[in-house]
């Protein structure tokens, strides 16, 4: 897409997300109110006079106010946070935590035994499940508390996120609100989590099992990663667990080894029902999974006695909101028309395989967004249309260029490099890059092997180059350890974030220590 055809869209965009409201400083008038209607009950309220391209809202739910003005603020600043939480590298971790429990024991002397029996005890009082005290059980908790901190800080802090959504559909089901911690066992909070055996999702189904409870999965959609989708799934395929064995230890140790190996234990221990009587009959995983599960719910419920410093959600769950595309979209063109970070959107919208939200006869594929985004996206959605619907078209035009060079290469990606480098080598885009090798973010690993279809330049991109260069002066900046491009973009009076991100082709906020940025001055 042309410069001189986005130019005056992102302007649009940029006056509706002002408003034509603002507060007339001599004769004092009061600040008009522009009203914007989404659903759940969230209004846009005023204009703010002090941060005139700030939409102030707040959100109410259950008591608690969410001023949608500092979330936008937090979220434009806090790169870092993002990076660390959004981006959930945990699924390993726990999966070989639970899998490889040792369950020996542990020097923790911040946590006397007297003390944690007292505590378990009163876990036991408040929950259905059987929260007794035993040494494995003990190891698992002690294991955590003196080894993870810093992960389950980060897993507190997307449970900030995802609780509330969990707990609404428990709720719904007449399930115990404390089920939501299986998912942190499950998948550590990840919606695009994958284990060795195909398993996917916040609440890792397998394609049968997900279909089964309703989870269809498609070339461009996986539903077992949508995040309400699959909570109502998990719900009921619990809930039918628990109809089954009546009891909800044995019905957590079905569903991480299936129903059958949960039977065949009860056979080989001669009817014993009781999960810990049980242990050593079923699967190793499995013997490792409830007590990781009682020891995850111990730390969330007793976190403030032992000192976590939870990393609080930007972005609360209900500070978000769905709009049904009308028109088939990708998350980069969202990015791009909304002024919203690559990594936000995959966040908030983790089911879309390709990037891609297709629209398909009788399916609800729907974007979801930041309230703060959904006025201005409503208020354009025409434009915003009219602007894919002609990025495509230059796309199917310019695509002979591929066929008269059809050959592929295959590259072999090194230290330093970005997905807008090699898309710009390439003269191809970060989005086909991304498609031809079924990636969904645009992180990079070193020795990782890309399939790309290159084409030769044209004159456009050298005479756009050229007169870059002669217009403005070009500065390398090596990104260092600690760097974000919002204070990189700091460092550079009248150069801002979106100016990085267009000059280095990133679609993302991710960056490497050691990556070479252009930055252009004047």
């Amino acid at each position: 897409m042309k410069l001189s055809k986005i130019l005056p869209l992102m302007l649009l965009m940029a006056v509706s997300s002002i408003g034509i409201a603002q507060k007339d400083k001599k004769s004092k008038k009061p600040l008009q109110t522009k009203e914007v209607k989404v659903v759940d009950s969230i209004r846009i309220t005023k204009i703010s006079d002090e941060l005139p391209s700030t939409v102030v809202a707040t959100v109410v739910k259950d008591s608690v106010i969410y001023n949608l003005q500092d979330i936008a603020i937090a979220r434009e600043k806090d790169s870092l946070w993002l990076k660390e939480v959004y981006k959930s590298d945990l699924f390993d971790d726990i999966y070989s935590s639970v899998v490889n429990q040792e369950f020996e024991e542990v020097d923790y002397s911040e946590l006397p035994t007297e003390l944690l029996k007292q505590r378990l005890k009163e876990l036991d009082a408040r929950t259905p499940f059987n929260v007794e005290y035993n040494t494995s059980l003990e190891s698992v908790i002690k294991h955590y508390l003196k080894n993870r901190r810093r992960s389950f800080e980060r897993l507190m802090g997307l449970s900030e996120y995802y609780f509330p959504m969990f707990e609404a559909e428990l709720d719904k089901h007449h399930l115990p609100l404390e089920l939501k911690y299986l998912a942190v066992v499950e998948s550590a909070l990840n919606p695009r989590a994958r284990s060795r055996v195909g398993a996917t999702g916040l609440w890792q189904f397998m394609f049968a099992t997900g279909k089964m409870f309703g989870l269809d999965v498609s070339s461009y959609v996986d539903e077992r990663s949508d995040p309400i989708m699959a909570t109502e799934a998990a719900s009921k395929y619990l809930k039918s667990l628990n109809e089954s064995f009546n009891d909800w230890d044995l019905a957590l140790a079905a569903y991480n080894s299936g129903p059958g190996n949960v039977s065949k234990a009860i056979r080989r221990s001669g009817g014993k029902t009781n999960y810990w009587d049980l242990r050593r009959y079923l699967p190793r995983e499995t013997a490792g999974y409830v007590p990781a599960f009682l020891a995850t719910m111990y730390i969330f419920e007793y976190a403030t006695e032992h000192g976590f410093e939870k990393q609080v959600a930007r972005i609360p769950y209900v500070a978000t909101d769905t709009i049904k595309v009308k028109q088939q979209i990708t998350l980069e063109q969202v990015a791009k028309l909304t002024n919203l970070d690559m990594e936000e959107l995959e966040f908030l919208n983790p089911s879309y395989k390709l990037g891609i939200i297709p629209v398909i006869k009788d399916e609800n594929y729907v974007l979801r967004l930041p309230i703060t985004a959904v006025g201005t996206f409503v208020n354009n959605e025409e434009a915003i249309y009219t602007f894919v619907q002609e990025e495509q078209e230059e796309a199917e035009k310019a695509a002979p260029e591929l066929y008269e060079q059809p050959e592929k290469i295959r590259y072999r990606v090194k230290s330093g490099d970005f997905l807008g480098r090699i898309a710009e080598r390439y003269g191809v885009g970060v989005s086909q890059i991304k498609n031809w090798n079924g990636m969904r973010s645009s992180n990079l690993r070193v020795g990782q092997n890309l399939i790309i279809y290159p084409r030769k330049m044209g004159q456009d991109i050298a005479s756009n180059t050229q007169s870059k260069s002669n217009s403005s002066s070009e500065k390398t900046y090596t990104v260092r350890n600690g760097d974000s491009l919002w204070s990189i973009s700091r460092k550079f009076p009248g150069v801002s974030v979106q100016n990085i991100k267009k000059w280095n082709d990133i679609s993302g906020s991710n960056i490497k220590p050691g990556t070479k940025l252009k930055i252009y001055k004047g």
